[in-house]
């Protein structure tokens, strides 16, 4: 009986643990399910069936941002830190109950693999804080979402869905990321999109980026790159130049790898490509007027219209200025006059010639100055063979070592003068082809002779000659029957091209030539050309004038019928 009526400490433990589960589970660090009792000065007031209650702060038993919606009456759950502290009272938790609760729902959610639902609702070092229903977990700044994101307050305080990363229960660490979520969604809606696309398809976008190479543009959950060869058909030097993030802009689907989701835009397929027809716009030889657009090592681009350009080799771009960077010669935006060598429509590519526009020199030369004519110029360079003259219209003459002075060595004649100073010669030779032109400056002096096997011959003479040897470079020629042996150039068997064929000639063949000066070892130098050219010239000095009125054919025709008269 005094058992019955006097229960032990040892009794209330017992039905204690009866009613906690049996003695086997502890009562402290359990969940238990508690009655609000009463709400003093933010604090509630909870009885779960101790000695004594126990006091939980309010804000506990609120979401974050939001005031608490608690009555006395409620029942709640909350943890149980211990039965009884130094004041007797129970230590509870709401905050703990929740994040039992939460870790629970959180490992069987990582488990499957599935999404959790939290709120953003506060910043710390590296990242922020989100609410998983009471856990507490980590949101790197680099997993907020696809691209960084400067102000991360509209999306505080907002249910949305998270990824968890990584969970450790028992250090309570949870990491989770806001960019898998998006990144997947992306994705399902960029497969959906990229179905729907097909290549030459028009479609609207917006420039995202801009890089060096183009812009991407988002063509509605997915981007495109738009090259900056496919901004336009005239030269982009930047996309930059046509382009500005946020433009909106209508581009043409080029190309779509499903694989790979990359798509490849174009806006210049939708102009008119100014290459067609290029052949008939722009015709072999003829003339036009460009801009200078771009200055390699090799050449310059000269732009004849927007989307339409030309290449200026370097060797097309002077016909004096030898191995100059093309910069030296044209400048950047340059207006120059142009002449079309060659165009290809399939390769998009016109050769241009810069120096066929403009007059050749040597060709103005040798109208000018014809073989025989006296020039003078400045010694430009002395080399070890001869001594180069400029000459009127930018173009430099060759005087020969051996065409210097009589009777001294080439070597020797070659330290009689020096660079700058000016001379006269006498044009020998000029090969418009080759760009050369031959000089001679002993030719101007007078009284040279040359002893042969028989009778001398003097420079400016007449005389008659054999045909001793016919070569490639000309013919070997005997003055009289058994004078001096000289020979004739091919350039001087004739002024016209069809005339210096030395297989026109035969050995034994008879000529008159005209002695135009002598080699190195006296040998005479003749020339049919000279001869054609002195007997033009003494012809309308004597039968006509520069206005008479006569051609030169009726002037040699009145010449030679008084010839055949005496």
């Amino acid at each position: 009986m005094a058992d019955t009526a006097f229960p032990t400490r040892d009794d209330f433990a017992a039905l204690l643990n009866e009613k906690l589960g049996g003695e086997d589970e502890g009562f402290e660090g359990r969940v238990v399910t508690g009655k609000v009792t009463g709400i003093e000065n933010d604090l509630a007031v909870i009885d779960v069936g101790l000695k004594s209650e126990g006091r939980v702060p309010l804000r506990e038993f609120a979401a974050p941002g939001q005031k608490a919606e608690l009555s006395v009456g409620d029942e709640v759950e909350v943890y149980v830190d211990r039965v009884e502290n130094a004041n007797g009272e129970a230590m509870l938790s709401r905050d703990r109950a929740r994040r039992e609760a939460a870790w629970d729902k959180l490992e069987k959610q990582f488990e499957a693999d599935e999404r959790v639902e939290g709120n953003i609702f506060g910043r710390v070092k590296g990242g922020f804080t989100v609410d998983l229903g009471g856990a507490v977990a980590f949101l790197p700044g680099s997993q907020v979402d696809i691209r960084p994101v400067r102000d991360v307050t509209p999306l505080m305080d907002i249910p949305q869905p998270f990824q968890i990363l990584k969970m450790d229960r028992r250090r309570g660490n949870i990491v989770v990321s806001r960019r898998a979520i998006l990144e997947e969604t992306r994705a399902e809606q960029r497969s959906d999109l990229i179905q729907s696309l097909t290549e030459g398809q028009v479609i609207e976008g917006v420039v995202k980026n801009i890089t060096d190479y183009g812009a991407f543009v988002d063509l509605g959950g997915i981007d495109g790159l738009l090259h900056v060869t496919d901004i336009s058909y005239k030269r982009v030097g930047h996309p930059s130049e046509v382009l500005g993030i946020g433009d909106k802009v209508k581009v043409q689907i080029i190309r779509i790898n499903r694989e790979t989701q990359r798509i490849s835009l174009g806006m210049k397929q939708l102009e008119a490509d100014p290459w067609e027809g290029a052949s008939a716009k722009y015709p072999v030889d003829a003339n036009f007027t460009g801009r200078v657009t771009n200055i390699t090592e090799y050449g310059a681009f000269v732009e004849l219209e927007p989307g339409i350009e030309g290449l200026v080799h370097v060797s097309e771009m002077s016909w004096t200025k030898k191995n100059v960077h093309p910069g030296k010669i044209v400048s950047t935006s340059q207006e120059v006059e142009v002449k079309i060598l060659e165009v290809d429509e399939e390769k998009r590519r016109i050769s241009l010639g810069l120096k066929q526009a403009q007059s050749n020199p040597w060709h103005d030369f040798a109208d000018k100055f014809p073989v025989g004519t006296e020039v003078e110029g400045e010694v430009k360079n002395a080399t070890e063979f001869g001594l180069f003259i400029g000459l009127p219209g930018d173009v430099d003459g060759m005087v020969h070592m051996s065409d210097i002075a009589w009777g001294v060595s080439g070597e020797e004649a070659l330290q009689l003068h020096h660079k700058g100073e000016t001379v006269k010669a006498v044009v020998l030779d000029v090969d418009v082809e080759k760009e050369r032109i031959s000089l001679g400056m002993k030719q101007l002096e007078r009284g040279g002779v040359a002893v042969g096997g028989g009778d001398g011959v003097k420079k400016g003479e007449t005389v008659t000659v054999t045909v001793l040897d016919v070569r490639d470079g000309g013919l070997e020629v005997q003055a009289g029957d058994d004078g001096a042996i000289g020979f004739i150039r091919r350039s001087d068997l004739g002024r016209d091209r069809d005339e210096q064929r030395p297989e026109r000639f035969q050995v034994g063949q008879k000529f008159d030539a005209l002695v135009t000066g002598f080699d190195r070892s006296k040998k005479p130098n003749f020339s049919i050309k000279a001869l054609q050219i002195s007997e033009e010239k003494q012809a309308v000095a004597q039968y006509g004038s520069s206005d008479s009125g006569a051609s030169l054919g009726d002037i040699l025709g009145e010449a030679l019928k008084q010839k055949d008269d005496k």
